[in-house]
């Protein structure tokens, strides 16, 4: 066990430096697929332009969720402090990253423990939903919620990460009645996430019909996993080969916004207020964002303060400039799609 444990803190090292290496991002944004009709005359004033949000019981300033990446390294211990910090200063919401690690090997655990500096915020705990087929259960799961002091439990599908790892873990099967038994047994939501492939409708049915309620599309735009896992076994053109492989995440978005009865996060490659504008447009309750802070929580938690108030106000901004007072207005802007952009 404690073989293993160091070789999950190695890797999770790794995943560290590689995620900050701007190479591992998909060059495409597909955002830019997108854009907002002006309105020269919005009839609204700037400082009555609201983006707060309620969510997962909690009040929110911006409708933002500093989404999972990392922990169970000294640095990421100092990374989600940072982060936690940040979420706390601007009212935002938080995800850790997956806390196998600290449930295999509770010496780790407090470099998840981000609740002290993050009080008032809700929090997401993480688990990878295969580890249910690999001995994992309802015991594991209330363990990862009660480590962070959790609002809810993110289980994350990475199929193609798993597949592409030297050490994955490649049985999926029936995982959709366990998810069902975690969404049953536990006492917060459960929130179902991919980690940069997407999540299409059929699959966001699906989950839906065994009673998950909010859904964290993570589709692809953003961070290449495939890239990342390829770039450790040495094998690059693989990578390249399954680089943009999945859902963009403006189609995940909305065909997600139309599963009955779920809340959705989208996320993926959003990297400004105005693409977060964007996702929220489409069909989003709270935009994600993960490299952008964790690029910034590697300097200071001030530089994650930054990023979060520069995205707040590109949102706000992109809300003024089309009329919308509110997010609920905003949700009704219609998006104009560009042609031509592959």
């Amino acid at each position: 066990m404690l073989a293993a444990a160091e070789g999950e803190r190695d890797r999770k090292a790794e995943h560290i430096r590689l995620a900050l290496d701007r190479r591992m991002q998909v060059e495409r944004s597909y955002f830019d697929d997108y854009r907002f009709e002006h309105r020269a005359l919005p009839e609204i004033d700037f400082d009555d332009v609201r983006i707060g949000c309620d969510f997962l019981g909690r009040e929110l300033e911006a409708p933002l969720l500093i989404s999972c990446m990392t922990g169970g390294t000294g640095a990421a211990e100092e990374i989600n402090r940072r982060l936690a910090e940040a979420a706390e200063a601007r009212r935002v919401a938080l995800g850790v990253g997956s806390q196998r690690k600290a449930i295999d090997d509770p010496e780790t655990a407090a470099t998840f423990r981000v609740r002290e500096f993050a009080p008032s915020v809700p929090i997401l705990a993480n688990l990878g939903a295969v580890q249910l087929n690999y001995g994992y259960g309802i015991k594991e799961c209330r363990a990862a919620v009660d480590m962070v002091e959790a609002d809810a439990l993110v289980l994350h599908l990475n199929a193609l990460q798993e597949a592409l790892q030297p050490e994955g873990q490649l049985n999926f099967r029936g995982l959709l009645p366990k998810i069902a038994r975690v969404v049953e047994a536990l006492d917060v939501p459960v929130v179902v996430k991919e980690i940069g492939c997407g999540i299409s409708a059929a699959v966001g049915r699906e989950l839906a019909n065994v009673g998950v309620r909010i859904l964290d599309t993570a589709g692809v735009g953003g961070t290449s996993w495939a890239r990342i896992e390829a770039a450790r076994a040495d094998e690059v053109a693989l990578g390249e080969r399954f680089a943009d492989w999945g859902v963009p995440t403006p189609e995940s978005i909305r065909q997600l916004a139309a599963v009955p009865g779920v809340q959705v996060i989208g996320s993926g490659g959003i990297r400004s207020g105005v693409d977060a504008a964007k996702a929220l447009a489409l069909g989003a309750d709270v935009a994600g964002m993960a490299f952008p802070f964790l690029e910034a929580a590697n300097a200071s938690t001030e530089a994650v303060v930054d990023r979060i108030s520069r995205t707040a106000f590109e949102l706000r901004t992109c809300m003024f400039c089309t009329g919308a007072a509110d997010l609920a207005a905003l949700r009704r802007v219609p998006l104009l799609k560009e042609t031509g952009n592959g």
